[in-house]
């Protein structure tokens, strides 16, 4: 029997020195790792060694190591946030589920059914967001959809995405505590996809409010809550992937990247940072498959603060409007305006009867700053003039004749271009738009000559003007010049009946452009109008002879030129003079 009985009480010891064994090793093993080989890391207390008395022997026994939990504990590096279980439960109260319904009849679709725009290089991939049920056939059906939103008002003011409510007959809002209300659609904006809706609740709702989106930097941690496949009240954190994106999903695209799972359900929904504040409301995906692949996209708060409260106030919202057209400022652009790099926004045109129809802004100014704000791209300006108040006064700096000059400029109301772009809808030149043609009386001081009664000589015929101060134009008539690849003749009643050019567009027109020429390879093409050369007016071809050779002398590689179409649009063109 003592066999049997010594056997599994020595296997029990074996097994309890063995493991005291491993913990030790593996509680060193952990504290090393922390720390610093020849000193301990701040804020870690290192065990002091054992000493040993003089006046006794150490003891025979075995003596318990010193406890290295504590150690342990303190010195785990900071990886992220450990925990938002905190952050957390504080606003899951404030962000709500939305449900909406739709009666529609089968030839109708399934509902509202938000997509990208035509064009943008995401549609394939972009997502809606939100679940649609398709109706039996035949007759009318009820098509319902979920998203997200949050109350930024304890009186029940809630912000969500204007593709999540867009179209809906009844819209529900679905709150933490199991709570329903129905909502009133307070205002919504399709540029920047938000709306505003309002609750009648009986007891003070749990809000939260914006914060900077601004003040965001790539690699800060983010959270967002939502109503993910219907699952509300999900939380998933992620960090901030990228700034300023552009998805081609509207003309103020800012939006902000990020890793945070965002899926169908979650829009409409905020992204906080970690004091709590939102700062972006999540829009949009990129998936191939329908779920998170960790690119989502939210408006920043810096924009949607601003419409959101503006669809509060009014339930409209009222953008600042400049009334000019604008196109990119490319490094050959650039280098024929004697700019360091491509910056800012290029004036291709001044809208009639807008805030800038009093010459202070002039088609090829490059606006460089609007209100202090720098233009970086053209992009940049129609967000920052948006934001502004309407009526605002505010500093300019454009970049013309060479030189930066500060103009200012009265602002107008946005939606206003509307009325503008349809009272030139109905001009007979066929200008569309808003695109304002040149016209002779808005250009004195670039010695522009009123044509409205001159009838000029087709190329090639031989001079009939009549009466004296017509002799400038009279060699040029009978003698085409050929410049930078292009055959240009003066504009004659001919050559405006033969390329359909309107009346009101003055210039000097392209007969021919020659094949593989630099001039070919930037698109122009015969009926094109050379309106100005390095922002100067031509009125003849001998004049956009004599001004390319200027700029050749000058040291410029490349021409400015403003083209109009056949109807008056305008647009420039920067084309190489080697």
């Amino acid at each position: 029997m003592a066999p049997t009985t010594r056997s599994p009480f020595r296997r029990t010891l074996a097994l309890l020195a063995s493991a005291a064994i491993l913990a030790q090793a593996g509680v060193s093993g952990i504290a090393y790792a922390q720390t610093a080989p020849d000193a301990a890391a701040p804020g870690v207390a290192t065990p002091a060694p054992p000493v040993a008395t003089p006046t006794a022997p150490a003891p025979a026994a075995p003596q318990t190591p010193p406890i290295q939990a504590p150690s342990i504990h303190v010195g785990v590096p900071n990886n992220g946030p450990a925990s938002v279980a905190d952050l957390a439960e504080g606003l899951l109260d404030a962000v709500v589920n939305i449900s909406t319904s739709q009666n529609v009849k089968d030839d109708e679709g399934v509902g509202p059914a938000p997509r990208a725009p035509d064009g943008s290089p995401f549609q394939e991939f972009f997502n809606d967001f939100f679940d649609k049920k398709q109706g039996n056939k035949g007759g009318n059906h009820n098509v319902s959809s979920l998203g997200s939103g949050f109350v930024i008002d304890p009186t029940g003011y809630i912000v969500t995405n204007n593709h999540v409510i867009e179209g809906a007959d009844d819209i529900e809002v679905n709150f933490a505590n199991g709570s329903k209300l129905k909502a009133k659609l307070i205002g919504t904006d399709t540029k920047t996809d938000l709306s505003v809706l309002k609750v009648e609740p009986k007891t003070p709702l749990k809000s939260v409010r914006f914060g900077d989106s601004s003040e965001m930097r790539i690699g800060d941690w983010v959270m967002a809550i939502g109503n993910p496949f219907g699952f509300g009240g999900s939380v998933t954190v992620g960090i901030i992937s990228g700034r300023g994106r552009n998805i081609n999903a509207g003309p103020y695209d800012n939006f902000i990247q990020t890793d945070a799972a965002i899926n169908k359900g979650n829009s409409g929904g905020p992204l906080f940072n970690m004091k709590g504040e939102v700062i972006g409301i999540n829009t949009a995906i990129i998936s191939p498959s329908g779920g998170s692949i960790g690119i989502g996209f939210s408006v920043p708060s810096e924009l949607a603060s601003g419409v959101v409260e503006q669809l509060r106030q009014y339930g409209e919202t009222r953008r600042g409007w400049l009334g000019v057209r604008i196109q990119p400022v490319t490094d050959d652009i650039a280098d024929s305006l004697g700019l360091d790099t491509a910056k800012g926004a290029l004036v291709a045109g001044v809208i009639k009867g807008g805030p800038v129809d009093d010459g202070s802004i002039k088609a090829g100014d490059v606006i460089l700053k609007f209100d202090g704000k720098t233009v970086n791209e053209m992009r940049d300006l129609p967000r920052v003039v948006a934001e502004s108040a309407v009526g605002k006064q505010v500093d300019v700096v454009v970049l013309r004749d060479g030189k930066e000059q500060t103009v200012k400029v009265t602002l107008g109301r946005l939606e206003d271009s509307d009325q503008a772009a349809a009272s030139n809808d109905a001009n007979p030149d066929g200008s569309q738009d808003g695109v304002i043609t040149p016209d002779p009386d808005e250009n004195d001081d670039m010695d522009q000559p009123d044509t409205g009664d001159q009838v000029q000589p087709a190329p090639g015929a031989p001079d009939q003007h009549q009466g004296q101060g017509q002799d400038q134009a009279a060699p040029d008539a009978a003698t085409p010049k050929n410049v930078l690849g292009l055959s240009l003749s003066l504009l004659s009643p001919e050559t405006r009946k033969a390329f359909g050019i309107a009346e009101s567009v003055d210039g000097v027109v392209v007969t021919e452009v020659t094949p593989g020429s630099a001039s070919a390879e930037k698109g122009l093409k015969p009926g094109d109008v050379i309106v100005e050369v390095a922002q100067e007016f031509m009125k003849s071809p001998d004049a956009v002879a004599s001004k390319v050779q200027a700029l050749k002398r000058e040291g410029r590689r490349n021409a400015q030129l403003m083209i109009a179409s056949a109807n008056g649009d305008l647009r420039f063109v920067a084309v190489p003079m080697e």
